[in-house]
Order: C-alpha cells, then structure tokens, then sequence
C-alpha cells in the first residue's frame, strides 16, 4: 500500500471483530518496530503482545471498561482481538551514552538529554505499529494506563518495574462503531490548519 494511502486510513478504532488475528500477522507487525529511530542506536523499546481472552478482560476490567459501556458505548479493550503494550527502559538510554565513543564526544559526562528520548522513540515505535497494522488489512486503536492503575497493571503482565509503560494498541478487524462520533475527539474538535502547525525558517 502507499504510504499516502496507509495514511489517509489511519483513525484510532475502538470497535472490533473478535475473530482472532493471526500469529505470523502479529510477528510481521511487531517486527516493525526494528526499523524506529532509536538515540544512539539504544534499542530501548520493549513490547507486550496480548492475545489470551482472559488476560483482555482483565485488562479491560482494570481500565474500566464497564464503566465506558454504561454511558452506552461498545465494548472495546475486551473484545480487540490482540493487544501491544508499548514500553521503554530509560536506563538503556544512561547506559549507552555512558560508553566510551559516547562519552568522547561528551567530554566525558552523560549528554543532558533536552527531551526524555526513550519515550520520543517509544512514539515513533507506537507509529509505526498503528501503520503496520493497517498495512495487514487491520485497524488499531490506542489507550493509556492511568497512574492509579499503572501498578495493577504491571503485575497483571508481569512488566518489570525498570520499564516505563508509554500506551496499549489494540489490534484486529475494524467494525464500525454506531457510537464512533461520541466516542472520538476528531468529531468534535477542529483539525488545526497546516499553517498553524508548520513553520518555515523560523517562527
């Protein structure tokens, strides 16, 4: 596919088929996340690939997902068919500055780092999983892990505590969602003009 044409498909779904998604499906999308820019080759980004039925549920349970479909919205976290937690490890990123072709350049300390750089890769890798899914036929959605709940749900996946967990993507066969304009923000706030959001030479 095109990568115009990848782009003009990318919208955040949160309405599934439930029929599974195919293993080599999953490896070939999750693969792409070799390919993200990764601050001095760190390799910080770690993913969670979910399929068990029981585990989605539990999720959804965790993230309240009852409560969405009480105000009259379709189910979502536990019915998409598979699930990607994006993480990052920070200390990857310490760790490979603090070795010696980094440190000669410099002059010997950590570069203080002008944005947290596991999480900007993290994004990208997030990215480039929403098109890849798209490129298999499929659609994804996206979800954070609230504070309050980021703990149950790192012990619900056995995440480690040195990783950092940055956003979920749910994967699977689109339906369409008879609530979609309620549920979605881009049906109810303005897509901001290209002049608004680019600048030229300066600002």
């Amino acid at each position: 596919m095109e990568f115009r044409e990848l782009l003009k498909q990318r919208r955040m779904v949160r309405h599934y088929e439930p029929e599974p998604v195919p293993r080599e499906t999953l490896e070939r999308i999750v693969r792409t996340v070799r390919r993200a820019p990764s601050g001095g080759f760190s390799q910080g980004q770690r993913l969670i690939v979910v399929t068990d039925a029981t585990t989605r549920a539990q999720i959804a349970e965790l993230l309240h997902e009852k409560e969405w479909v009480a105000q009259g919205q379709e189910p979502w976290l536990s019915v998409a068919p598979a699930h990607i937690v994006v993480c990052t490890r920070e200390q990857d990123y310490h760790d490979r500055y603090n070795e010696p072709d980094k440190l000669a350049v410099t002059g010997g300390v950590e570069v203080e780092w002008p944005a947290p750089f596991w999480f900007v890769d993290a994004g990208a890798a997030l990215m480039l999983i929403l098109l890849a899914a798209i490129d298999e036929g499929l659609a994804a959605g996206v979800y954070g892990v609230t504070v309050p709940e980021m703990q149950a749900f790192k012990d619900l996946l056995g995440i480690p505590d040195d990783l950092w967990v940055v956003a979920g993507v749910t994967v699977g066969k689109g339906r369409a969602d008879p609530n979609a304009s309620r549920a979605s923000s881009r049906f109810s706030q303005r897509r901001r003009p290209l002049e608004e959001v680019v600048h030229w030479e300066r600002w």
